[in-house]
């Protein structure tokens, strides 16, 4: 098809979001992708630092993993979880076994958005309670229930959405009131001056205060959960002061409240260290959402959480048409086979520290570059007016590379 027909028609029946989310001037033609690499329709090639927004884990088209899709096709695709298959069992074994204990219970879903609604559902029904918390700045998805969890106006809409929902300040040691130059789990710390003593962070404890206050003066005595993201992703790579998130959990806890970790961005090895998010900061969620690289890009979901809350939410009958199909556990398989058979968390870990440390050497070099952050391969780059005021140029340039590039 032409680039002129594909226009058209993307102007005449396509939805007009995917022209408002279309971040350039001349239309990128893509045709073709191969593990780190992409190809438009006149052959030039492109290395892809995006990765389908965080999605493609182990590259385009990955031989093993296309291998695993064609077997299961030839095989059977779609059935429900009436019936008894192998896929999903194997899967399910598969996918718990590397997460801690308590956490071994297994749904599956179709995307982001959909596994968030389902830990939110989760949440209230079994604490009894409704009121959740998330950090602004926060990306969960942009359904109706997860617009509501989202903290991000461009992702808002005008009716009434997310009722029991609350914001707490987002923890940003660099845009935030209060930051230091030791806080983060990352190569690069920011540049602002850091007068704490060893083994203190006058930042946390500020952001745990303010914490502290949102739940004291904005929320019933017993509230639902917290939702966070080990790293927020849409929000810019955004890092919390280390002990943040422990001290937090222990407050909704405190408050009749579980925690909900969102590995949709930083799950799968994609920041280095570890193969989840939320190891990094020593705490062990209630619930984690999963989605974008647990399959490669082939739409799939999952929530993982505790035989408890999974019992609490079998009092009803909950049921999910493509969730968990053949085809899909069949390739998010073939996704755990090959990250740990190509060393692609050990691989994000080596590269992303590479690229971080050259990016703050740039940093330091030129005043546009207020700050470089991240962890593994899921790393911002901030652009500010200058060093000075801080006043961003261009919010964030998010950089999520292939795991494999």
């Amino acid at each position: 098809m032409s680039r002129e027909r594909m226009m058209e028609i993307r102007n005449l029946n396509c939805s007009p979001m995917i022209n408002k989310v279309t971040y350039y001037k001349s239309p990128l033609y893509v045709h073709q992708g191969y593990m780190q690499w992409l190809w438009d329709t006149s052959g030039q090639r492109y290395l892809d630092l995006f990765a389908g927004v965080a999605t493609v884990s182990v590259g385009h088209c990955h031989p093993k993993v296309r291998a695993a899709a064609e077997r299961q096709m030839g095989h059977l695709w779609h059935t429900t979880h009436i019936y008894v298959h192998s896929p999903i069992h194997e899967y399910s074994e598969k996918l718990a076994a590397l997460f801690p204990d308590p956490l071994k219970v297994v749904y599956f879903t179709n995307s982001g958005s959909e596994s968030n609604d389902l830990a939110m559902l989760m949440a209230r029904l079994h604490t009894g309670n409704f009121d959740i918390m998330t950090l602004r700045g926060s990306y969960h998805g942009g359904s109706p229930q997860a617009m509501g969890l989202t903290s991000q106006s461009p992702y808002k809409y005008p009716i009434p959405s997310g009722l029991g929902c609350c914001t707490t300040i987002c923890p940003d040691v660099f845009r935030g009131p209060w930051g230091g130059s030791h806080c983060r789990d990352s190569p690069v710390q920011t540049i602002r001056d850091c007068n704490c003593s060893p083994g203190c962070c006058n930042a946390n404890d500020m952001y745990i205060e303010q914490l502290k206050d949102v739940l004291n003066t904005s929320v019933p005595e017993r509230i639902a959960g917290l939702f966070t993201e080990p790293i927020q992703g849409v929000g810019g790579a955004v890092q919390y002061p280390k002990d943040f998130l422990k001290q937090a959990y222990n407050l909704i806890r405190e408050k009749g409240g579980v925690c909900i970790a969102d590995e949709v961005q930083t799950g799968f090895g994609r920041t280095g260290s570890d193969f989840w998010g939320f190891t990094a900061h020593d705490v062990v969620p209630d619930i984690v959402t999963l989605a974008k690289g647990i399959a490669n890009g082939f739409p799939m979901g999952a929530v993982v959480t505790t035989p408890e809350i999974a019992r609490s939410f079998a009092k009803g009958l909950h049921f999910n048409t493509f969730g968990g199909s053949p085809l899909a556990c069949a390739i998010a398989s073939s996704v755990l086979d090959t990250i740990e058979q190509d060393k692609t968390q050990q691989n994000s870990a080596t590269l992303g520290t590479y690229f971080l440390t050259e990016l703050a050497h740039l940093r330091d070099k030129y005043e546009i570059i207020g700050d470089v952050r991240g962890k593994g391969l899921q790393i911002g780059v901030e652009m500010v007016k200058d060093k000075v005021s801080n006043e961003s140029v261009y919010i964030l340039a998010f950089i999520s590379l292939l795991l494999y590039s």
